[in-house]
């Protein structure tokens, strides 16, 4: 594991230990963060710990023309049950994010720099936001880094406060995305959730030619 300061470049990713880990830093910069996800690497920690710097092998992954969609969502997407926006509330969705409960997780990664910088980012036109509505109510919803000039879309969490609200609002921005040529989704790490819908994992090098 290697220290790096904010103004500092990130170490070769294939440095990282075993389980993808491949730097600290006490602290969390805009500038910091672009650079990471460019080079395949993205944070990931919880409150009271220093930064944490991840560049996993192998590397979840969603193809757009992969995405799955379960008999049980059919219903939902046939009758539009929930309404969704984008980039409309973007503040609201990174908190609802950061008060999830999940399983086997204490506490949040979702710390409050991770929503300033995440914010600022947003504002810069590089993090983006999907909303999920039941009428004027917000009960689902995902954010993540969008690298649109690579044609990536790097998802970073989601919420659900209905069933299949979350999976709704994910099925409609990879939909969005597709429109927009989008050739890769980073799912970071692997989940059964994930790989319900189609994702998989490939190797690290292959999952970085996307970058270059």
């Amino acid at each position: 594991m290697y220290f790096v300061n904010p103004e500092d470049k990130f170490p070769p990713v294939e440095l990282a230990d075993e389980d993808g880990l491949l730097a600290v830093s006490t602290t969390l910069a805009v500038p910091q963060i672009k650079r990471a996800y460019l080079n395949g690497i993205f944070p990931w920690y919880n409150e009271g710990q220093p930064v944490l710097w991840w560049s996993p092998d192998p590397r979840m992954v969603l193809f757009p023309e992969d995405l799955k969609i379960a008999k049980s969502m059919k219903p939902y997407l046939n009758q539009n049950k929930f309404q969704v926006t984008f980039n409309q509330e973007f503040e609201k969705v990174i908190d609802a994010c950061g008060r999830v409960d999940r399983k086997g997780q204490a506490g949040t990664w979702i710390t409050q720099a991770i929503k300033q910088n995440y914010l600022q980012l947003h504002q810069e036109g590089w993090a983006n936001s999907v909303e999920v509505w039941d009428h004027e109510t917000l009960v689902g919803g995902l954010y993540g880094i969008y690298l649109k000039n690579k044609k990536m879309f790097c998802g970073e969490s989601m919420f659900s406060k209905r069933n299949n609200a979350s999976k709704f609002g994910f099925i409609k921005m990879v939909e969005k995305l597709k429109q927009e040529d989008i050739k890769i989704i980073d799912c970071q790490v692997y989940t059964k959730h994930l790989e319900s819908l189609g994702a998989l994992e490939i190797d690290r090098n292959k999952f970085l030619e996307f970058l270059k």
